[in-house]
């Protein structure tokens, strides 16, 4: 007790020992740990496609960037930021818990195959665990960086500006170290009875995280300085608005003269300083109008490019960790040196870069990011493999003899097929059954195809055998970048392979799930064993032959040939840092200025409400997504891409003209002005009143004169 006593009297070099609990204390880090995996969460485990995936995705991010608005006002009007940190940050918690619980597979998993049996109880639990986190985080972001200022005093000015500096930068490292860990915790596999993607690891250990800060923040209690609730100016300013409109309205008759500004009308209940900081306020908000545009292409990296990476060669990196990790390494690197060299540099040159020039900039560099993100999907696009319509099928055919054979389709050329290998690209074909002809021996054989689907004709050594099976083959790239691999046996009699089970002659295994890199399989019939071991890429099938004339010994691996049914991800992952880097200097450029523009355009007592107004357009720029990615439904996603980044390009140009427009304002100018004339009509009030009631003295000392000659 004499040491926390003792604590609370110091300072640590300037600053007061409480600020060390808020600043070391990571309660607005954990939401960036959800945020890195949440969209491939619902893509990957909830079964969303990709629209549905993009849309709660941004509908969440949307609502994490409107309860701030609510947690500002209940904190400065009802419990204090204090109590407003402690008791939304429970909630936070509890939806962490929420979310770690919906990602558990096991618990509906009856039938144990890995995959959960009542997907409607995941996605309620993961729907509420949303909702509470959002909820949390109305609380924490608006209010834990306005705590720490709380603590200094009026001499600590100067540590003031660096909390908030050191404060910022705790948050980007945060979000680098979450970008970094989350996906790996993620890819872990994890599981009772089946081993899956972990991400009630990745859920849970940001919950704990949040337990701990929220205990480390709770122990520092004693040492803050905890302002009490002076009522929210937010407030004061919409009913100040809504009295203007509903007087103006009730005077809209020609009869009653017109005033300067609309906001005039409320001069009858309130103060003009109030108004003209209203006014002040109302003219920046105006410039916002265009402003969610921005948020609507920036907020994608987390949803659209995250999905964009799965289709990609990560083999420079692991796949989880995609380039999302660029953002905050490039936010650290680009905030200095925009500042220290950048700026000064086009001073120098004579150059006048405003604010709202910078800004203009910044969106620009945003919809450039969205041109290099199409040109990237152009690129993927061209790997893909092309799947049959409704109206069609496609074949391959699996020689699993040791002799060539020669091989006639319809409106097809003969054609030959090596020894344990396969035709290079599968055959489509508009037939419901084709003839499939040999030359030597000449048999012929009629088989009938499935529409929209893709076959194998597994051929055996014996053509002359009765029955030849025919497989059904994947109809999309495997998701997350695993490899789909089965093993075909061409020998006669059975043999068994790891993780595939018991295989029967000239047939085919179901496939399994396999991680890029070196993988080993062991081939057994019981009495010899065989060590097969092959690398994958991502994104890839493979069907691996166990050939007819297979040798068991030491080289018996050499027999054994890989088809490639669809070609590994063969487009860089490094493509995609060019896009990041762009939308990352968009951002520093438009995002940090942004809020430098606010702040310095703000009347004192207002700074809050331009926050406000600057959350509400990120929330707005994210419902801008849903609305697109759910009524537009454009097919090609390069063309959704390059359909942001025109509109962001005619917004630009819109956002520029508004700003050749502005004029800047000083506003502590303007409020000393309306303070010194409200001083002075004070004055002259009082001046009144005194000589008013010199008269009525006067006319006192008039009345008793009389009374007493009387």
């Amino acid at each position: 007790m004499d040491l926390i006593l003792c604590l609370y009297a110091q300072e640590v070099c300037g600053y007061p020992v409480s600020i060390f609990f808020i600043v070391f204390c990571p309660l607005g880090i954990t939401i960036m740990a959800l945020w890195t995996v949440l969209v491939l969460y619902f893509r990957y485990f909830l079964r969303f496609d990709d629209d549905l995936a993009t849309s709660i995705y941004h509908t969440f991010v949307a609502l994490c960037y409107l309860t701030p608005i609510l947690g500002a006002v209940v904190a400065d009007s009802w419990l204090g930021k204090f109590k407003t940190i402690i008791y939304l940050s429970i909630v936070y918690a509890i939806g962490q818990v929420v979310m770690a619980v919906s990602a558990i597979h096991d618990i509906t998993d009856t039938d144990r195959d890995g995959t959960p049996d009542n997907l409607t109880l995941h996605i309620v639990l993961s729907m509420v665990g949303l909702l509470l986190i959002a909820l949390g985080t109305g609380g924490i972001k608006p209010c834990v960086a306005a705590f720490g200022g709380d603590q200094f005093q009026d001499h600590q000015a100067k540590q003031r500006s660096t909390f908030f500096s050191v404060f910022y930068l705790c948050i980007n490292g945060g979000s680098l170290l979450s970008t970094i860990i989350t996906p790996i915790l993620r890819g872990q596999e994890c599981g009772i009875h089946s081993q899956q993607k972990c991400y009630p690891l990745a859920f849970g250990v940001p919950a704990a995280l949040m337990v701990v800060a929220l205990v480390v923040f709770i122990i520092g209690s004693g040492m803050y300085h905890k302002t009490e609730p002076q009522g929210n100016i937010m407030l004061d300013v919409c009913k100040c608005i809504g009295f203007a409109i509903k007087n103006r309205f009730r005077h809209r008759s020609s009869s009653y003269p017109k005033r300067m500004h609309w906001m005039d009308w409320a001069e009858e209940k309130y103060e003009k300083l109030l108004i003209a900081q209203i006014k002040m306020v109302l003219k920046v908000l105006f410039l916002y109008i265009p402003l969610p545009m921005f948020w609507t292409l920036f907020d994608q990296k987390g949803s659209r490019w995250t999905l964009q990476a799965t289709t990609m060669d990560g083999n420079f990196v692991r796949l989880q960790n995609h380039p999302t990790t660029v953002n905050p390494i490039l936010i650290l690197t680009l905030v200095p040196i925009m500042d220290s060299v950048v700026y000064p540099l086009i001073k120098k040159c004579g150059l006048n870069f405003t604010p709202l020039r910078r800004m203009t900039v910044g969106m620009f560099l945003a919809a450039m990011a969205f041109v290099a993100a199409a040109l990237v999907q152009i690129q993927i696009d061209k790997t893909l493999p092309t799947f049959p319509s409704s109206s069609q099928s496609q074949l391959k055919l699996l020689n699993m003899g040791s002799i060539p054979l020669t091989v006639t389709l319809p409106n097809n050329d003969p054609f030959v097929i090596e020894a344990a290998k396969a035709n290079a690209n599968y055959l489509t074909f508009e037939e419901e059954s084709i003839n499939v002809s040999f030359q030597s021996p000449a048999i012929s054989r009629t088989i009938s195809l499935a529409k929209d689907k893709r076959h194998t004709l597994l051929i055996p050594s014996n053509l002359s055998a009765p029955m030849w099976e025919m497989t059904d083959d994947l109809m999309a790239k495997p998701e997350q970048g695993a490899n789909a691999i089965r093993f075909v046996n061409g020998m006669a009699g059975a043999v068994n392979v790891s993780t595939f089970g018991s295989i029967q002659y000239s047939s085919a295994s179901n496939y399994s799930l396999i991680s890029n890199g070196k993988a080993t399989f062991t081939i057994t019939n019981g009495a010899n064993t065989c060590e097969y071991s092959r690398e994958f890429g991502f994104g890839s099938s493979y069907t691996l032959l166990i050939p007819s004339h297979f040798a068991w010994g030491p080289t018996c691996s050499e027999s054994i040939s890989g088809v490639e049914d669809i070609q590994p991800n063969s487009f860089h992952m490094g493509w995609q840092i060019p896009q990041y880097f762009l939308i990352t200097c968009g951002e520093v450029v438009f995002s940090v200025t942004g809020l430098e523009f606010s702040y310095s355009q703000a009347p004192s007592n207002m700074k809050a409400v331009l926050q406000a107004g600057w959350l509400f357009t990120v929330a707005i720029g994210n419902f801008i997504v849903l609305i697109v990615a759910e009524i537009a439904q454009i097919e090609e996603q390069w063309a959704e891409f390059v359909l942001f980044a025109s509109l962001l390009v005619a917004v630009c140009v819109i956002f520029s003209i508004m700003a050749y427009f502005y004029t800047y304002m000083d506003p502590a100018e303007i409020e000393a002005q309306f303070r010194d004339k409200g001083g002075k009509e004070e004055s002259d009030k009082e001046e009144l009143q005194m000589q008013k009631k010199d008269v009525v003295d006067h006319h006192n000392e008039d009345d008793e004169a009389k009374q007493t000659k009387m």
